[in-house]
């Protein structure tokens, strides 16, 4: 019986895939990627890493410019932090000034934004007159504010006129120069918390205030059930915002107060780094203040961060 031929095997085929195209190699994806996105990374190493890890050596350190010579002392610096009564106070005064600057102006922002929430050239107008301190120099607005708030001041001649023959001294008393700051800082914040929720009350979508009100939701729950949720986002923005703010605040202070009156009544952490690191020229423990400053706001801004973007997923 004679054998059958067995058919030839068919030829082998490239695969191709499913989109019909073959796919592009891989060198020139990220030669173009690399092209685009070198520029930003080179630039946030040069300005943003590579002074953390230099100040954070220099902490490890005695350095100072002018006693060398220079010797590690490891974490010493970090150590005599948490036993330095100035460095302490610092951070007492900082967290004051952080809960004022983020509840004041995230509550008064609020209301005024809800008041400008209208249609017209007068509502415009006032939009306007209240963003315009945000876009100002901090200087200029501390300068202006020491001159009302001294002594000699606009605000206490008016209250000696008024008859108040020992007005407070809004810069000079210990017990009253830092909330004098703060509502100074909070003042200044005001217009950019007024203008990020009028954004997100612009974003609430009428439909739901009507269906609302057609179920007979007063104005105040319509703003509890339906406006307020849907604000989660602005208020997470403002927050964080006025967070980062508030912790790093050293312009006002030295303008305004230079961190008194008495000893240190409104020295910050960002300004006592400061006047270590350059009128004492501590360079070493200015840097171990500043990395841990840098940890402290990094930690609490993560915390706040997550919990206010849970509360949106919640909402």
């Amino acid at each position: 019986m004679a054998a059958v031929a067995s058919p030839p095997a068919p030829p082998k085929t490239r695969r191709i895939p499913a989109s019909g195209r073959r796919r592009k190699p891989i060198l020139p994806r990220v030669w173009h990627f690399a092209s685009f996105g070198a520029p930003g990374v080179l630039v946030y190493l040069c300005f943003v890493m590579a002074p953390i890890l230099i100040s954070f050596g220099y902490s490890l350190t005695n350095y100072n410019p002018f006693n060398p010579p220079v010797k590690f002392v490891g974490f010493d610096n970090y150590r005599l932090l948490f036993t330095d009564e100035q460095f302490l106070t610092a951070l007492k005064v900082t967290t004051v000034l952080t809960l004022i600057v983020v509840i004041v102006p995230n509550v008064l922002g609020l209301g005024v934004a809800l008041l400008l929430d209208r249609k017209g050239r007068l509502y415009n107008a006032l939009r306007s007159v209240f963003f315009t301190p945000v876009i100002l120099s901090s200087v200029v607005v501390s300068i202006v504010w020491s001159r009302l708030l001294d002594d000699r001041g606009p605000l206490d001649s008016l209250l000696r006129a008024l008859g108040i023959e020992h007005p407070p001294g809004w810069l000079s008393d210990p017990d009253i120069a830092l909330y004098s700051v703060a509502s100074i800082v909070s003042w200044q914040m005001l217009g950019f918390c007024v203008v990020v929720y009028l954004a997100g009350l612009q974003g609430v979508p009428s439909e739901l205030l009507e269906a609302a009100e057609i179920d007979g939701a007063g104005p105040l729950r319509r703003f509890r059930a339906v406006t307020w949720p849907l604000l989660a986002p602005s208020l997470t923005i403002n927050t964080v915002v006025l967070l980062i703010s508030a912790f790093k605040t050293y312009d006002y202070v030295k303008v305004i107060t230079n961190g008194g009156p008495g000893s240190g009544a409104t020295a910050t952490i960002a300004f006592n780094v400061l006047q270590t690191g350059f009128d004492s020229n501590h360079v070493g423990y200015a840097s171990a203040m500043a990395v841990l400053m840098l940890v402290v706001v990094a930690v609490v801004t993560t915390v706040v961060l997550n919990f206010l973007r849970r509360r949106e997923v919640d909402l």
